[in-house]
């Protein structure tokens, strides 16, 4: 049995993981990826848009600054309420 795997373009796509978060202020957060690069990410018009109120509970700025860092991703509540695609947040836009 042959068993073979493709990559768009020839080669794995690298997804660095978040390090390090910090609240930058007005619903933006600075995340330092293990490659190095620096990310400011705006999270208020993502929150301010959302109809969901599991999702409009992080506008309160106080509940927004409890972000965590878990399996290298920023996640907000116990349960993961809020988690972006690692990819949209390395390219420092969420929407």
């Amino acid at each position: 049995m042959k068993i073979s795997v493709s990559y768009k373009g020839g080669a794995a796509a690298f997804l660095p993981i978040i390090e390090q978060a910090e609240y930058a202020g007005a619903y933006s957060v600075s995340l330092l990826f293990s490659d190095g690069v620096v990310r400011k990410v705006n999270f208020g018009d993502f929150l301010k848009k959302a109809a969901h109120p599991r999702v409009r509970f992080y506008l309160d700025e106080c509940e927004f600054k409890k972000f965590k860092l878990e399996g290298g991703n920023i996640v907000w509540g116990e349960n993961w309420d809020l988690i972006f695609p690692i990819e949209r947040l390395y390219n420092g836009k969420i929407d």
